[in-house]
């Protein structure tokens, strides 16, 4: 596994065309995107800024496009001088049907040595999914989250660990009610 790598995959209840537009209409990305436009043309060469409250926060180039299937951008906050100054990584969305469900992969790659910048996407990246997901099946998004962040060690959950449940110890179903 490269350590300058994010994979996160999540399952919609949705339309490729659905996913397709939540990903690059800024009207809708500001809605789950807790309040940032996300702006292109859409074109290859052309720009994609992130805008919050008006402030460019992200200044991108896209990469590869090919609609409504996926979609590559350079990534490069611009924030904070120490985020300028970083080398820009790469992100790529991949638009999947099957069915009623819609695959998204998002990679985030390519990211330089001792990047600054790779743990607050790894923190970032699946909250934003997460709220465009529930913003899609549901019709509201996310509300805003405070966790601390997800610790680098792995740990033990203990439920895990607790001894299986039979079929007899099971809650009955709805059928079998």
């Amino acid at each position: 596994m490269d350590a300058r790598r994010i994979v996160y995959v999540t399952y919609i209840a949705s339309t490729q065309d659905a996913v397709w537009n939540a990903l690059t209409n800024p009207d809708v990305t500001q809605l789950y995107w807790y309040g940032t436009r996300v702006e292109s043309d859409w074109k290859v060469g052309s720009k994609v800024v992130y805008r919050r409250g008006g402030e460019v926060t992200d200044e991108h180039i896209v990469l590869a496009v090919d609609p409504p299937h996926s979609f590559r951008h350079s990534f490069h906050p611009v924030f904070a001088e120490e985020f300028r100054k970083e080398d820009p990584s790469r992100v790529t969305f991949a638009i999947e049907q099957s069915g009623g469900v819609v695959r998204l992969t998002l990679i985030h790659d390519e990211f330089p040595p001792n990047s600054r910048i790779i743990a607050g996407c790894r923190e970032s990246w699946p909250p934003i999914i997460s709220s465009l997901k529930s913003l899609l099946e549901t019709g509201k998004p996310l509300p805003t989250i405070n966790f601390p962040p997800v610790p680098d060690v792995p740990f033990r959950v203990r439920s895990l660990r607790t001894k299986p449940q039979t079929d007899a110890s099971l809650p009955p179903t709805t059928a079998q009610q």
